[in-house]
Formats: C-alpha cells, sequence, structure tokens
C-alpha cells in the first residue's frame, strides 16, 4: 500500500527535485536517490506522518549530503567548452522564461525551498515549516523576501506597465539574506 502512494507521488518528488537542479538528468538522479533512501528506511516511516512530507525531508537530506561533497570536489570544464554548451533562444517567452529561471537560482537555498514548496507544491506554512525544520514565522519571513527579490529581477515589462517602477529600480544581484 505505501509502495503506491510513492509511486503516485513521483511526479510532486520531480517537480521538488528541479528546485535543487537546473538539469532534468541531474533532478531524476536525486529523485532516484530518495526513493532508494526511503526504501531502505522504510521501517522508520511512522504511521500518521504524511508521506509526501516524509519523502520531501528525505530528498532534501540527499540533496544537502550531495552537495556538501561537492563542495570538497573540483570539478570544471574549459572555457571553449562551455562557450559550445549554450544557444541564443528564439523566443521571447524562452528568454524571459530564462531570466526567471535565473533570479530563482539565485536565491538562496533556503528561499528556494520555501518558495518551492508552498507556492509549486502547495503545501501549507506549517507543513513547509515541518519539512525545512524551522518555525512557521521564519517560513513567511523566506517567502515574502523571495517574491520580493524575483519581483525585483524581473524586467518591467515582463510585470507589466503597472508596476510603476522605472528600469534603473531592477536588480540582478544575488539574494542570500
Amino acid at each position: 500500500m505505501k509502495q503506491q502512494k510513492v509511486v503516485e507521488l513521483i511526479p510532486a518528488l520531480r517537480a521538488f527535485a528541479r528546485t535543487f537542479h537546473n538539469n532534468q538528468e541531474d533532478a531524476d538522479d536525486l529523485v532516484q536517490e530518495t526513493l532508494i533512501r526511503a526504501i531502505n528506511s522504510i521501517d522508520q516511516y511512522a504511521d500518521g506522518t504524511r508521506l509526501k512530507s516524509w519523502l520531501f525531508t528525505i530528498m532534501r537530506n540527499a540533496f544537502n549530503t550531495k552537495f556538501r561533497k561537492a563542495k570538497r570536489e573540483t570539478v570544471g570544464l574549459s572555457t571553449a567548452m562551455l562557450e559550445g554548451l549554450s544557444s541564443e533562444p528564439s523566443q521571447e517567452w524562452s528568454v524571459r522564461m530564462q531570466e526567471v529561471n535565473a533570479a530563482f537560482q539565485r536565491l538562496s537555498s533556503e528561499h528556494r525551498e520555501v518558495l518551492a514548496l508552498t507556492v509549486f507544491e502547495g503545501e501549507s506554512y506549517e507543513e513547509t515549516a515541518r519539512i525545512c525544520g524551522c518555525a512557521v514565522g521564519t517560513v513567511k519571513s523566506r517567502l515574502a523576501r523571495a517574491r520580493q527579490h524575483l519581483k525585483g529581477a524581473i524586467r518591467p515589462s515582463e510585470l507589466g506597465a503597472s508596476s510603476g517602477r522605472s528600469a534603473s529600480t531592477w536588480s540582478s544581484r544575488t539574494y542570500h539574506s
């Protein structure tokens, strides 16, 4: 029975994994790692706990572990190889989506996680706080700051003429506070 519920949650796991990785293959690897850890730890799952929250917590911990390991490793590509990896987008919406995604990726991991859980996954503040291991007030604060940063990082033409901001007030700085 639990196995069927886990299978039903795979699309939500894939969506949540995309908040950690831009690359779909890396996101899928994170989902696979999460599922392996969940299967190996199924005896630790307590009835009455939301399975989705339990899996999201496993995923967050798996990402954090992999991230810490990656920080200790030195991997790189030559400049020539990096230049060959990009191509100019052919449609305006593609460019704008890249700008929104870039702004999202400039958020700290805590802000991305809260934004993804509440906005993309539809989790409540309380459930998000439980998954992230912080207070509800912290979730609300992180969400407000993340939204504020995204709004400030997107060009005025994307928000419409009613935003009232001039182009000089928009920022593309990395946001970590």
